[in-house]
């Protein structure tokens, strides 16, 4: 397991970039800051009132926060361009320069103006705010990726099983964002989730669409849901290894696959498994996470043109620091998409 996250570092490291931190005074997010700052995996932009940090560095004995890029949203030479960028990009809602210049105080809007003018590469908050706080101003400012209207989350599970997916990694959205999608959401789920599987956790994506059918075993709507996605996730990626409906186990096991779905290249070796609704997706993580001790990293925000991640606010200082280097391999991979 700790194979996979020393090789998302060393990507992060290699090709180093710029991740703001709008919660510039939130001890985890300092500490890990300070971390990522030490071993070098990511330039850092924090986001707060300089003295306040300075205090909590010196407070916390975090001697390298001084390598980061500290950004006050009081007090910055780009607020009015900022200011008019928001307002620019928001007039069409009726947003006035006014109400902008106040927005861009807020470090969690400030912090995707920055990502959206071309002085950053991503974001991640979370441990004070709200999911709701944290993609508002994403989804305002920095929009989904092209051909992406559906924002999700995908959890990167690593198990004891290395008979599953590669090793015992595999990836599974959506479990955080989209309650219950339709059969296009769920094509972009699937092709959002098979990104992430590869930019994140290095995998050459086998997508399995899951159901409690496989292959028209069972007849139902939801069944009908899940193929149409597949039909439309063909057309959105031709290239994406991508098969469904298969149950799970039809999904994981080479034997069952082969029995269920003979001639599938996916069933019996699925490494990304995207299942039709969020409380599928929430209750599977969590039962693989906690009966099988797995370790469950994410939720991972994809479908957002730059990354932008979410925190738990109950996360560690660990969880920090690998969502830092996380969200560094997503914006590598967003750059080498355009």
């Amino acid at each position: 397991m700790q194979k996979l996250i020393d090789e998302i570092v060393e990507r992060a490291k290699a090709n180093r970039q710029r991740i703001v931190l709008p919660e510039g005074t939130e001890e985890r997010t300092l500490k890990a800051a300070n971390q990522i700052l030490t071993d070098g995996v990511a330039d850092l932009i924090i986001l707060g009132n300089p003295a306040e940090i300075e205090a909590c560095a010196k407070e916390w004995g975090l001697g390298n926060i001084n390598k980061a890029t500290i950004i006050d949203p009081e007090n910055h030479p780009k607020k009015e361009e900022y200011a008019q960028l928001l307002c620019e990009l928001r007039k069409k809602k009726g947003m006035t320069i006014e109400e902008a210049r106040k927005l861009v105080l807020d470090p969690l809007f400030l912090g995707c103006l920055i990502i959206k003018s071309g002085d950053a590469d991503g974001q991640l908050a979370g441990a004070r705010n709200t999911t709701g706080n944290v993609l508002r101003p994403a989804l305002q400012i920095i929009k989904t990726a092209p051909g992406i209207t559906c924002v999700s989350g995908a959890m990167l599970l690593l198990t004891h099983a290395p008979e599953y997916g590669k090793n015992g990694v595999l990836v599974m959205g959506d479990v955080a964002v989209t309650p219950v999608p339709d059969a296009a959401q769920l094509a972009q789920i699937a092709v959002c989730t098979a990104r992430t599987a590869q930019a994140v956790a290095g995998l050459d994506p086998k997508v399995a669409l899951l159901s409690f059918s496989t292959k028209g075993s069972a007849k139902h709507e939801v069944v009908d849901k899940v193929v149409e996605a597949l039909k439309i996730a063909k057309e959105i990626d031709p290239e994406l290894a991508i098969d469904g409906e298969l149950q799970a186990d039809a999904a994981l096991v080479p034997s069952v696959g082969a029995s269920k779905a003979p001639g599938s290249e996916i069933a019996g070796h699925a490494n990304v498994l995207v299942v039709p609704s969020l409380e599928v997706g929430n209750i599977s993580y969590k039962l693989v996470q906690r009966l099988g001790h797995a370790d469950a990293i994410g939720p991972i925000l994809q479908g957002i043109a730059r990354p932008v991640n979410d925190l738990s606010r109950g996360c560690s200082i660990e969880d920090v620091y690998r969502m830092i280097a996380i969200t560094a391999n997503q914006a590598i991979a967003a750059k080498e998409q355009k």
